[in-house]
């Protein structure tokens, strides 16, 4: 079996490298090159990544390649973030880059001849019946279903994740153990194209800054200044440069450029318990056999499930029902679905809006 195995220059997918050697696997390693773009913005691929990995290819013997895939990644990830954004939703771009770049454009362009493509993602795959499904990770808090969760059949076909059944705290052991050169590097933070720049300093230069209204909620006072909606998101709570908190943004009037706010260290303002969203992306097969279906599910990375029901309408339209109070729903971010048992990813959708329903 031929096997290719992307690394990042990060301890995960490093250590992925060392337990593929181990099982004799002895994978071809390969390096996504994104790039500076032409903005001039510093490239994620940093220098200090490529000493890594050229540093894991001598010390296991293995072939090295850097595949540029810059041009896919800013025209297909980076665009989606920039529209999403302007359009006063919450982007999600881990999402696109695993299911565009990693499996898709890398798989055409030098994949194509393996039999499976390995990262350093916290997930896994069960088989029930004759279908392979996405599961989730031994560790709650690193899994990373939630960012694989628009991947496509084929795509988890050929995925292979040699991590899925460790702790993080035993990645970690294992590389300092063995002297791995990234045993002590830092899991990656936020947008990686970004560099050494800032999330909101990106937005600027695309989008520009326009002054706007913060208004309470509650009382339609206008209690502060903010310098375009698109820096803000629903649920946020840092960074509205107001007094007399903590307040949270509830609301976003794009068209009038204002953000909506309440205050207090939980309002019950920034709840919901019904998701919508006008369609879904199953990975191995549609799970609805009716028109409803018992599930867990998440809105945002966390190690935590929430019980709910999801139905279809007549036109497709599909509406969760959680059994609880979630916080901050944000559109335009994910709503990933998982089987009662909190082990089996079926797929996610685009969350359209969220509402607060007795």
């Amino acid at each position: 079996m031929q096997r290719a195995l992307l690394l990042s220059g990060g301890v995960d997918s490093s250590v992925a490298l060392h337990l593929m050697m181990e099982r004799g696997e002895a994978p071809d390693l390969f390096y996504i090159y994104i790039g500076a773009n032409e903005a001039g913005y510093e490239d994620c691929p940093s220098e200090e990544d490529m000493e890594m990995v050229k540093w894991l290819a001598k010390h296991y013997g293995r072939p090295l390649e850097v595949v540029n895939l810059h041009r896919e990644y800013w025209d297909y990830v980076v665009q989606y973030i920039i529209d999403t954004v302007r359009e006063g939703r919450t982007p999600h771009p881990d999402m696109l880059c695993n299911r565009i770049i990693k499996f898709g454009y890398f798989n055409e362009y030098a994949g194509r001849d393996y039999d499976q493509i390995a990262t350093g993602h916290y997930a896994s795959k069960k088989v029930v019946g004759d279908k392979e499904f996405l599961a989730t990770a031994v560790d709650p808090v690193k899994d990373q279903t939630d960012f694989l969760a628009q991947i496509t059949y084929p795509q988890l076909l050929k995925a292979y994740f040699p991590l899925g059944e460790l702790p993080k705290s035993e990645v970690r052991r294992i590389a300092s153990m063995e002297h791995l050169v990234t045993a002590q590097r830092k899991d990656s933070q936020g947008i990686c194209f970004l560099g050494k720049v800032d999330y909101n300093q990106f937005l600027e230069r695309y989008l520009g800054t326009q002054k706007g209204e913060i208004i309470e909620l509650e009382t339609g006072k206008v209690v502060g200044e903010h310098r375009g909606y698109w820096f803000h998101t629903i649920g946020q709570r840092k960074g509205l440069g107001l007094s007399g908190g903590p307040w949270f943004v509830i609301r976003k009037d794009i068209e009038q450029n204002r953000l909506y706010v309440s205050r207090g260290y939980d309002p019950e303002t920034q709840y919901g318990n019904v998701v919508e969203m006008p369609e879904m992306h199953w990975i191995t097969l549609d799970p609805m056999e009716g028109e409803e279906l018992e599930v867990t599910f998440k809105v945002r990375h966390t190690p935590d499930f929430t019980v709910g029901q999801l139905k279809r309408d007549a036109e497709g339209i599909y509406t969760l029902h959680s059994t609880e109070l979630i916080q901050g729903i944000a559109p335009g971010q994910f709503c990933t679905i998982y089987d009662r048992s909190q082990q089996l990813c079926y797929g996610s959708g685009v969350i359209a809006r969220g509402l607060r329903r007795e």
